[in-house]
């Protein structure tokens, strides 16, 4: 479990969050648990109407590419909370 924290914790730090943070976007680790990551969204990202679309075709989809030992991504934000979301989620 060790080893994938740390080689997720790398793979946030040197492509994912300079990926999203041209949208004022990061990611953070919160917890690993077993084969599966928990992991939050902030700035641009919380509250962003494309957060879902960010998350799983581009931030697990990497992941699950790189450490293949991962089987699913937990997003454990809480969007409600966001207060300048790049995408403003729609309201119907």
């Amino acid at each position: 479990m060790d080893d994938i924290r740390t080689r997720v914790q790398d793979l946030i730090e040197k492509a994912i969050n300079p990926a999203i943070e041209s949208h004022g976007g990061f990611v953070e680790l919160v917890d690993v648990q077993d084969t599966v990551l928990y992991l939050a969204m902030g700035g641009g990202c919380q509250g962003c109407g494309m957060a879902d679309v960010t998350l799983k075709q581009g931030i697990e989809a990497l992941i699950k590419d790189e450490v293949p030992e991962v089987t699913e991504v937990v997003d454990v934000t809480d969007h409600t909370a966001g207060t300048s979301p790049y995408y403003a989620p729609s309201k119907g």
